[in-house]
């Protein structure tokens, strides 16, 4: 590229290139020069711009504008970084300083270049996209040609609208019509942007019996329209979708251009799957859109081109009209807007941007056949296998429940037994959908939620393929981590049902109903002092759920525990993760009720015992001063002079005894200490009661994690082999609660001469058992030669 650069006349130009060149370069370069490279300190906290005095170099500006763009790399994710555009991104950049530069030139060269920019641009892609002898507009926001379409129409449906203004509309309103699958907030920027009331909207409804659920309903449309002619309205014009927003649908273009025409109506469509025009083979009703008056396209994510305006292409003959709505203009600004995309389509010629789309096409098909192979995976868009949407979600259903998605219209939607069902459904796909994200960056999933089929997981290749390098590998990367997660996400489903049944029936524990929690469930612990009516801040709840997730951390199993606010509220609850094998419900809800409930004690205890310090301190501190009263009572007066004192204690010492106390913690009484003293032996007191422990003991085997279904009750063993399991886990049972054998006779092989043999002290042994035993029990038969 430096020596096409160089084969450049015009030196400025040439110079241009080269500095565009290193500046990209330099700010994609994620390392930082420092100070001792640059020679001088570089402005980072200071006030940056001309108030430092003296100028700076382009390339203390271009690190500046680095430091700005990156700041701190420790704080900041690899993927916020600039992304790798690549040379044609460099070429669409170049346009906008090359646009810049060409605006200086005088208005001669200049209207004769942006002439001829416009011109191109706009042959090329009714070319690529086959909408032969149109016109073409370039605008930074995607719905600004829409509105300017409308204002087209506006003008010429109603001939007097430029003299008489808003009466015109009075009297014959004009309507618009829009699908209901069309973008959030599309009809509300409209009205906004052409002063219409909302009124003048109307929403057709998508089909719910035959076709497809995100199709625009033909026959309702009909009707709509013959409702607002009789009504002295004017049916305006009719937004369709090539490949739907949420989940590229395409509504049946070639039955709505026959009714716009029927009733002198402009037809405009936008949609992804406009973009498949440009290959060898197009449906027909993609294929129909090129006979639409007017179509809205965004080639530059389809092509991987940044800072590229949108296109929308139109046919009509009035110039007039077209400049009144402002379509065309005489400014050459806004015709210098094709110039980056002038450049991108130069560099990449109809082969690659042929290959580009074709190749978002082939991954959406890759994984819509790999999907179709994998079990509890519901795709959307089936039936059309020219989309380069592809839509799914997890769906499974469970015994004995009704199916969790039916293909039922949302206003005729009433609450059923399978809604809980639905949105735990929901609340795996977004886990599924995070999870995917995660795992396959380069595939640009996105997770979002229907109104009929609730929560579900995107691919559109055509909109991030190109800027995230999205490969065949991805996909099946992509295919392999569903696999995986789907076993979790069944036996998470299975498991809810269960867990909410256990908990409802164990005392002390709450249910809580979060419908956005992926996991088994959630459960808030009850203690004695809570307030259930009150939504308030718990801190003793609080205390007890943080200790209690401590002790589930601490098991080591293969759930995971966190704890969290319950739903509008502000009271701590505990949230149980994914289950990835099956677990005893019953064994998790008793641990969870048993830590808690032990917690709760302990805490209860410590609380008890610091009162009963506190007052044993308090009796303990009485009691000392009424042996010092007694002590004085007993010496005297005169022991208490200090030279009197000392003279009556050397004739006559006092013999008093040690006195003392002693807390006992356990009684939570003052006791004397003359046993100590006296006898040298301090008093037991009471015994302590045990420490409260209410976690169920199971026996383990070696490397079985807690929480785990046992092998007792284990469905795998085999009829011939369970018998013989159960015996010896109950000979292991019986051999561990059995004490071992540590009298010198039982570990002594061989007995000395003059002791008994092993059979006859058993024999007397015997003997002496039998003497003892009351009359109620058998005694031991005496043998034959003893008696």
């Amino acid at each position: 590229m430096d020596a096409s650069l160089e084969k450049i006349a015009d030196p400025t130009l040439a110079e241009m290139g080269k500095n565009l060149k290193e500046a990209m370069k330099m700010l994609e370069d994620g390392q930082r020069r420092t100070e001792e490279e640059n020679g001088k300190k570089l402005v980072s906290g200071d006030i940056p711009g001309p108030l430092q005095g003296s100028g700076q170099d382009m390339v203390s500006i271009l690190q500046l504008v680095q430091n700005l763009m990156h700041g701190d790399e420790d704080e900041e994710s690899p993927s916020t970084r600039i992304q790798n555009i690549g040379e044609q991104g460099h070429m669409a950049l170049l346009g906008h300083s090359l646009g810049a530069y060409i605006s200086t030139l005088d208005k001669e060269k200049l209207r004769k270049l942006t002439t001829r920019i416009l011109s191109d641009t706009t042959l090329w892609l009714c070319r690529i996209f086959r909408y032969e002898n149109g016109c073409a507009y370039f605008h930074e926001e995607e719905r600004e040609g829409l509105t300017k379409i409308c204002r087209l129409a506006i003008h010429s449906r109603y001939e007097d609208f430029v003299v008489d203004g808003f009466n015109v509309l009075y009297n014959k309103k004009p309507v618009i019509y829009l699908s209901a699958a069309a973008r959030p907030g599309l009809g509300q920027y409209l009205c906004n942007q052409l002063g219409l009331p909302f009124p003048c909207l109307c929403r057709v409804p998508c089909n719910t019996v035959f076709g497809s659920q995100h199709q625009m309903d033909v026959a309702f449309l009909e009707k709509l329209i013959k409702d607002d002619t009789e009504r002295g309205k004017l049916p305006l014009l009719l937004v369709a979708n090539a490949g739907t927003s949420a989940v590229g649908h395409t509504d049946k273009i070639g039955r709505l251009k026959e009714l716009c025409e029927q009733y002198g109506m402009w037809l405009h469509v936008e949609g992804v799957n406009l973009a498949t025009l440009a290959l060898g083979y197009v449906s027909s009703s993609v294929l129909a859109a090129t006979k639409c008056d007017s179509m809205t396209m965004t080639p530059g994510p389809w092509l991987g081109l940044p800072a590229v305006p949108a296109v929308t292409l139109y046919k009509h003959d009035d110039p007039a009209l077209t400049l009144v709505a402002g379509l065309t203009s005489n400014k050459p600004a806004d015709k210098l807007r094709a110039l980056p995309l002038w450049l991108s389509l130069q560099y990449l010629g109809l082969d690659g941007i042929v290959e580009r789309i074709k190749h978002a096409c082939q991954l959406s098909q890759r994984l819509q056949e790999s999907l179709k192979k994998v079990n509890h995976i519901k795709i959307l868009v089936e039936e059309e296998l020219s989309s380069p949407v592809v839509v799914f979600r997890f769906s499974q259903e469970l015994p004995g429940s009704d199916a969790v998605v039916k293909a039922v219209p949302a206003a005729n939607m009433v609450p059923s037994p399978s809604g809980r069902e639905r949105h735990a459904c929901d609340a795996l796909n977004r886990w599924l959908g995070e999870q995917l994200k995660q795992l396959v960056p380069a595939s640009g999933l996105t997770v979002m939620d229907l109104e009929v089929e609730g929560t579900c997981v995107r691919f559109s290749p055509l909109m991030t393929a190109a800027a995230l390098g999205t490969r065949g590998e991805d996909v099946d990367q992509l295919v392999a981590g569903i696999q995986s997660k789907l076993p979790v996400l069944s036996c998470t489903l299975q498991l809810r049902g269960e867990f909410k049944q256990e908990v409802e029936g164990t005392a002390g524990l709450l249910y809580v109903d979060d419908p956005n929690w992926p996991g088994i469930g959630v459960v808030r612990y009850e203690h004695a002092n809570d307030d259930k009516s009150s939504l308030k801040s718990d801190p003793e709840g609080k205390e007890i759920h943080t200790g209690l997730l401590k002790k589930l951390n601490e098991l080591e199993s293969d759930l995971t525990f966190k704890i969290g606010p319950e739903y509008k509220s502000m009271k701590s609850c505990l949230y149980v993760g994914m289950a990835s094998d099956d677990i005893d419900i019953a064994e998790l809800v008793e641990t969870i009720a048993a830590t808690a409930r032990e917690i709760e004690e302990n805490s209860r205890l410590l609380e008890n015992m610091t009162e009963v310090v506190r007052k044993g301190i308090q009796e303990a501190q009485v009691e000392l001063q009424k042996a010092n009263e007694e002590r004085l009572l007993e010496e005297g007066v005169l022991r208490q002079i200090p030279v009197v004192g000392s003279v009556l204690n050397w004739f006559s010492p006092v013999q008093a005894l040690q006195k003392g106390r002693t807390f006992n913690l356990t009684a939570g009484s003052l006791e004397s200490t003359e046993p100590i003293y006296v006898y040298k032996a301090q008093s037991t007191g009471v015994t302590p009661p045990p420490t409260p422990s209410g976690t169920r003991t199971k026996q383990r085997f070696t490397g079985q994690k807690p929480f785990k279904r046992s092998l007792r009750g284990s469905d795998a063993l085999s009829e011939t082999s369970s018998v013989s399991h159960i015996e010896d886990l109950e000979k292991v049972e019986r051999l561990s609660s059995e004490p071992e054998p540590n009298t010198p006779e039982a570990s002594t092989p061989k007995g000395h001469p003059g002791t008994p043999s092993p059979q006859k002290a058993n024999q007397t042994e015997n003997l002496q058992k039998g003497a003892q035993c009351p009359d109620d029990q058998p005694q031991v038969e005496e043998p034959e030669n003893l008696r």
